[in-house]
């Protein structure tokens, strides 16, 4: 039963390992251990900070025009829980996993169990066989999640796009400048105007000087006739 879940698995993942005892821990939960660190916890452990390097790693050099919020953003989306469960869903790794009966007789598993089973996996394949081919595995299954999370995420940064717009276009970097402010401290709303060089585009109202700041930046591309016609940020 165990042999034939671990080639299952090998199978799934392309990868055969030369220390099998190291793939039977990656998917042994802690349900049916004799203790917590007989479970995949500790590799789940090691697996995520691999994970997280690698993500970022792969950011900073195909995005070099995404400021570092944006960056930090992606990165979450990528290395999170339900993202980890998906992939190890897409792997088939629900039929690989040694359960024990108070998880096993489930029709679907937890989120939380799936995506432990993937970074379990990446530290098994880091240990068995170099953190390089960790790297490979992690990045042949995570890059579309990557470029989903990266195009959303400009596509709603509007002081990003104007920011690269402006710089490479018109030579300027775009200021944003505080018009007014109303409210209690409590409840305040902010007016502010982004300049490009000389000319100012229309104020825009937020709840928060960062969030007047992205509106007043729509505002910019809409005149420029960068963006359509759109409903604008809360």
């Amino acid at each position: 039963m165990r042999e034939e879940a671990l080639e299952r698995c090998q199978q799934a993942i392309g990868i055969r390992f030369n220390d099998v005892a190291l793939l039977e821990s990656a998917l042994t939960h802690a349900s049916i251990a004799n203790s917590r660190l007989e479970s995949n916890e500790r590799l789940e452990f090691l697996g995520d900070s691999i994970l997280g390097m690698v993500v970022c790693r792969y950011l900073y050099d195909h995005y070099p025009d995404y400021l570092e919020g944006e960056l930090t953003k992606i990165k979450s989306a990528v290395v999170s829980g339900k993202t980890c469960a998906k992939v190890s869903e897409d792997l088939g790794m629900a039929e690989c996993l040694f359960l024990g009966n108070g998880i096993s007789g489930r029709s679907r598993l937890p989120t939380s169990v799936m995506a432990a089973v993937f970074e379990a996996l990446v530290a098994a394949i880091a240990l068995d066989q170099g953190v390089e081919r960790a790297s490979e595995f992690i990045l042949e299954l995570v890059v579309p999640h990557i470029e989903s999370a990266a195009i959303s995420e400009h596509k709603h940064n509007f002081k990003s796009q104007l920011q690269q717009y402006s710089q490479k276009e018109l030579g300027y970097t775009p200021t944003y400048e505080l018009l007014d402010e109303k409210g209690p401290d409590h409840s305040k709303c902010f007016e502010v105007a982004v300049r490009v060089g000389h000319r100012r585009f229309g104020g825009a109202w937020g709840p928060s000087k960062k969030e007047a700041e992205q509106k007043a930046a729509l505002l910019a591309l809409r005149e420029l006739n960068l963006v359509e016609a759109e409903v604008l940020t809360h």
